[in-house]
């Protein structure tokens, strides 16, 4: 079996070492899972998920009567927060999941007029890389681009974050890799399959994945004459551990199935 987030762990890890720019990047902080994302279909090959946003300030959701604006309905006065993510004692700070078996099969024309002269495989190393430079340099967030004002771009993907992804990939393959560090890229999933038997992945027990969540204030302010809407949905979990990961194989049928806990 070829374990593709295991792989995908390894190649992060020989990134951050060989790449300075990439260096404040953390592995052991930086847990990596699948999702499952068909071929050809829209959604993102892979995405950077940031635990370390701090909690947002209290607000609340309301209806007024559209007549004269007047309040007549609201929710719980409540914040926004990330869960914590701990993997055998280690504090998780960013997670990346790649959706498969999209990620290893992605197509590219645009990606590819930015590496003339290097094979196709270079795409997935792409997104890859692409997703360690959203994480900020003081790990407080996601990265964001100064303009020439001195102003940071309000944009996830300005052009000059694709340059610098570019520039990042090629000087990363410049170091001359290991063939096996690169093997989860350079193949597409019906090549590894093929090699190895099944494509197996670390991904989370329940269909969801650690998110943000809002979280009802304690202490509600008072609003005499204003009807409470409770919430609907149970609240966000704030604590997930290795025991909400198992391993899953992507590659027998159109639902991964379980393979062991992770």
């Amino acid at each position: 079996m070829f374990h593709l987030t295991d792989a995908l762990s390894g190649l992060v890890a020989d990134i951050t070492r060989r790449v300075p720019a990439l260096g404040h990047v953390r592995p052991e902080r930086t847990l990596l899972f699948a999702r499952r994302g068909r071929t050809g279909a829209d959604g993102p090959n892979a995405t950077c998920h940031c635990l370390t946003l701090p909690t947002s300030e209290p607000g609340y959701y309301f209806w007024a009567d559209a007549v004269t604006g007047t309040i007549t309905r609201r929710s719980p006065w409540f914040v926004t927060r990330s869960p914590d993510v701990v993997m055998h004692g280690t504090p998780i700070d960013y997670m990346i999941s790649v959706a498969l078996p999209r990620f290893s099969d992605q197509v590219s024309r645009r990606k590819l007029e930015r590496y003339a002269g290097l094979p196709s495989w270079v795409v997935r190393l792409d997104t890859i890389v692409h997703e360690l430079y959203h994480i900020a340099p003081d790990a407080t967030g996601l990265r964001r681009l100064p303009r020439g004002d001195g102003t940071f771009d309000p944009r996830a993907h300005p052009p000059q974050f694709f340059d610098d992804v570019r520039d990042l990939v090629i000087a990363y393959l410049e170091t001359s890799p290991a063939a096996d560090v690169l093997e989860v890229v350079r193949h597409d999933f019906a090549t590894l399959q093929a090699r190895h038997g099944a494509v197996i992945a670390t991904t989370f027990r329940d269909a969801s994945y650690p998110q943000r969540y809002a979280h009802a204030l304690e202490q509600q302010p008072s609003d005499p004459g204003v009807l409470v809407e409770p919430f609907k949905e149970a609240p966000g979990r704030a604590l997930f551990t290795e025991r909400d990961l198992v391993v899953r194989d992507f590659s027998r049928t159109q639902r991964a199935v379980p393979v062991c806990a992770a």
